[in-house]
């Protein structure tokens, strides 16, 4: 008895299943070629912005990181100098200091 009610189960679900499925309006072949160029056209122009940005960011990446790179290196060279000239006009006002206390 449980085994002719699943049957009919079976049964009911094929007959729905198979109404659905003529309710469905496929596309013809035509729309399908229309959507798929459609879609292919969109994927290739995107992925030739991607890769115009991503060369741009590059570039622009490694002048930057080039020009920040110079400018830190002159930065840390004139503060090196000044560090430097002030270190010795410090030893130098310490040895005055000396001299004059000395005497």
């Amino acid at each position: 008895m449980a085994k002719e009610k699943e049957e009919k189960k079976n049964k009911k679900f094929f007959k729905d299943f198979k109404a659905e499925l003529k309710k469905v309006i496929w596309p013809t072949p035509k729309q399908v070629l229309n959507n798929t160029v459609a879609v292919v056209v969109i994927v290739i122009i995107t992925a030739i912005i991607v890769f115009a940005l991503d060369t741009v960011f590059e570039l622009a990446n490694t002048f930057g990181i080039n020009k920040v790179k110079q400018s830190i290196k002159n930065s840390v060279s004139v503060t090196e100098e000044v560090t430097d000239n002030e270190v010795i006009e410090d030893s130098n006002s310490v040895e005055v200091e000396e001299t004059n206390s000395v005497e």
